[in-house]
């Protein structure tokens, strides 16, 4: 499914700030990107003509003159925007990872506003004073995330409109799965309007989540750690291989994105798709970078720099960093930090540890970097590093690269018994590629 023909894609139903990514962005001669809201209004109006629609979105949901798309559904005058709905932090982006979004009808937009990261399943009210134990155990859990019955009632039509970040562990793309089945089970149609994967959609990392045995909110599908998908793409994929209700799903497309694309070479504005993800930097290391939430080391969470921090108060970074440094790691390079982390793991505690510089992002290795600094820090400190067995695994979608660390695999060996499973999987997402 190639990007030659829309009509089958809607048949199918410099230095930056941060991390400092030293790579200066290809060619500006190629086109701006027109991503998938603003082909809708200008090429395909009628899919939402003189519908009820309700949309799943969140910050992101912008176009890219920075306008936000629930405004522009709101001042279209043939299109009823009837509710909004939100994934993990809320429409507004204002809840932390983990926190709870009750119901409430938006001032603003006067309309209602459902969550559907967690409605359905009030956490205890002393969640926030122990987050990350609670959201080890919540995200694993798929109970909670349904659209609940009644959600859908006053819409003809949903739609989908969230920017992803090109890994596995992160809710959105569940939500998408959630809802699209919500919507299957009430007989509507289910649209959703593609963006760019921000990381690029031709690099793949990691290991195949074993199905369904690692199942999980963090990870629902047997898709990489890195999985170079769109959202879009990931909804034909999910639709046809996995869904027992089929959508009667619809994506309409970008225009002028290349796989090879980075954020940063699209033109488009980058907006923090979730509060810990602030820049494209922290989403470049992100996908290895997110295995350390199944570890007793600060990811930075509660900084500045969340995912480029790493640490913890038994570690010094000067010698990390110099040990790092000494590995020759490609397209990466550390430089010691000390942080206190405002919430989270070791909160009001001052940290050691190091900040990741991804000197050349098209030879980093994301998850084989994060593999080798947890080696370093077993070596260093010995038992103080602990790996939360059952958050961790379900993290990497299988118990076989905790078993290797354990073992004291060396990081090449781990990362090569992935290769096959890459492989494989690049012939299965084939048939549901939409760009070249």
């Amino acid at each position: 499914m190639k990007r030659s023909s829309l009509s089958v894609f809607l048949g199918l139903a410099t230095l930056l700030a941060g991390c400092h990514t030293m790579n200066t962005p290809k060619s500006s001669a190629r086109p701006p990107v027109k991503l998938g809201v603003e082909v809708l209004f200008e090429k395909h109006p009628e899919l939402v003509r003189g519908k009820r629609v309700g949309l799943i979105t969140n910050p992101t949901g912008l176009d890219s003159g920075l306008n936000s798309i629930i405004e522009t559904f709101r001042a279209h005058p043939e299109v009823k925007l009837s509710a909004l709905y939100g994934p993990e932090h809320g429409v507004r982006g204002n809840a932390q990872a983990g926190e709870y979004v009750a119901f409430y009808f938006d001032e603003h937009f006067k309309l209602p506003v459902f969550s559907l990261y967690g409605q359905t399943h009030k956490p205890p009210a002393d969640m926030m004073t122990n987050i990350d134990e609670y959201m080890r155990t919540f995200d694993t859990k798929h109970e909670g995330k349904q659209v609940e019955r009644g959600m859908m009632d006053s819409v003809d039509v949903m739609v989908f409109d969230l920017q992803d970040v090109g890994t596995r562990v992160y809710t959105y793309i569940a939500t998408m799965a959630n809802a699209m089945e919500a919507a299957a089970n009430s007989d509507l149609p289910f649209i959703v309007l593609d963006r760019p994967n921000p990381i690029n959609g031709n690099a793949m990392e990691g290991p195949i989540l074993e199905y369904p045995a690692f199942s999980s909110f963090i990870g629902h599908y047997p898709i990489p750690l890195r999985h170079g998908m769109t959202t879009g793409e990931l909804a034909q994929f999910i639709n046809a291989k996995f869904l027992k209700e089929k959508a009667k799903l619809t994506v309409v497309p970008m225009e002028n994105w290349t796989r090879d694309e980075w954020f940063d070479e699209t033109s488009l504005p980058w907006t923090l798709p979730s509060p810990n993800l602030p820049t494209l930097d922290s989403a470049t290391v992100y996908p290895g970078q997110v295995i350390l939430e199944g570890s007793n080391l600060s990811e930075g969470r509660g900084t500045t720099k969340p995912f480029e921090f790493f640490g913890a108060p038994w570690i010094d970074g000067f010698v990390l960093a110099k040990k790092l440094n000494e590995l020759n790691l490609p397209g990466v390079k550390f430089r010691e930090v000390y942080f206190t982390p405002t919430f989270s793991k070791f909160k009001g505690t001052n940290c050691g540890g190091c900040q990741l510089y991804v000197t050349d992002r098209e030879k980093y290795q994301s998850i084989a970097t994060t593999l080798t600094i947890l080696t370093e820090i077993k070596k260093l400190y010995g038992a103080k590093l602990e790996l939360h067995k059952s958050y961790f695994d379900h993290v990497m979608g299988t118990a076989s690269v905790r078993e290797g660390l354990e073992r004291g695999d060396a990081v090449d060996k781990i990362m090569a018994a992935t290769q096959p499973g890459l492989k494989e999987f690049a012939k299965t997402r084939e048939p549901f590629l939409l760009y070249h």
